[in-house]
């Protein structure tokens, strides 16, 4: 995009230069352009950048797929691994991300991201501290939600489902798996619990280091895996215009029912 640029010194003039821009901003330039005359070209620029910035004008058409109940598989982690073989195959960063929502003791929902680690017929796996705020709203109460967003390929797949741990020998198989760095980390950080600075943590890891010196680091008994559980799954596919292909599989008695949703 090119900018043409003058030194304004009517109405008519400024109505030309901002011809270009959403109407949101016509009314912010038209305010500082008609009640001062001859403004410095520095000016000019930056009220410019600061509309192109507006946030309220960020916005993407979604083009690139569609989903149709013609396209997608009777059962709904198949279909999860159909899509999560595609997000494989386009090397996006992360696909394994994801956005994972528990409830608080206040009754706010409570959301962060972590890296699903295992996919089956059972559902999603992930690993965490058991001690933390997300542990300990996991005990409190066992539905979470989950959300996979691949925005290279305009989709997002949203879960929700019942939510308990893993068995300690799966939680120890991974744990055994991870770089050894990660596995000093897990017994250094008390996560979620305030701590006075940096040098905590660095203490702490300094300490575990010794300790483990020359042996195997074993898995703390405060951490390991969760399994959830999916009770109903959907699959969302942006679409133009804000018209996005909404699929939900419902699980029932007899398996997945699946209904289409409006976006």
């Amino acid at each position: 995009m090119f900018l043409h640029y003058r030194l304004v010194s009517s109405p008519t003039e400024t109505k030309c230069l901002i011809a270009w821009y959403p109407y949101q901003s016509k009314q912010k330039l038209r305010s500082k352009f008609f009640n001062k005359k001859h403004l410095a070209l520095k000016t000019i620029i930056k009220i410019l950048i600061t509309t192109l910035k507006d946030i309220a004008n960020i916005r993407k058409d979604y083009i690139q797929g569609v989903l149709s109940e013609q396209d997608i598989l009777p059962d709904a982690i198949q279909q999860f691994e159909k899509w999560w073989s595609e997000a494989i195959a386009s090397e996006i960063e992360e696909p394994n991300a994801m956005t994972v929502a528990t409830i608080n003791e206040q009754g706010f929902p409570s959301a962060r991201i972590v890296l699903v680690k295992d996919i089956s017929d059972e559902g999603f796996s992930f690993f965490s501290n058991y001690n933390s705020d997300k542990g300990q709203q996991i005990s409190a109460q066992n539905r979470v939600a989950l959300l996979f967003f691949w925005k290279e390929l305009e989709r997002q797949v949203r879960i929700e489902g019942t939510i308990e741990k893993l068995s300690e020998a799966d939680s120890d198989v991974y744990f055994a798996s991870r770089p050894r760095g990660s596995r000093i980390a897990a017994w250094s950080s008390p996560q979620s619990e305030i701590i006075a600075d940096r040098s905590v943590l660095d203490q702490r890891t300094a300490d575990f280091e010794e300790k483990f010196q020359n042996q195997d680091v074993s898995r703390p008994p405060h951490w390991g895996g969760y399994l959830v559980r999916p009770m109903n799954i959907e699959f969302w596919q942006g679409r133009s215009s804000r018209m996005h292909d909404r699929l939900k599989y419902i699980k029932d008695e007899s398996g997945w029912k699946i209904v289409r949703l409006a976006p």
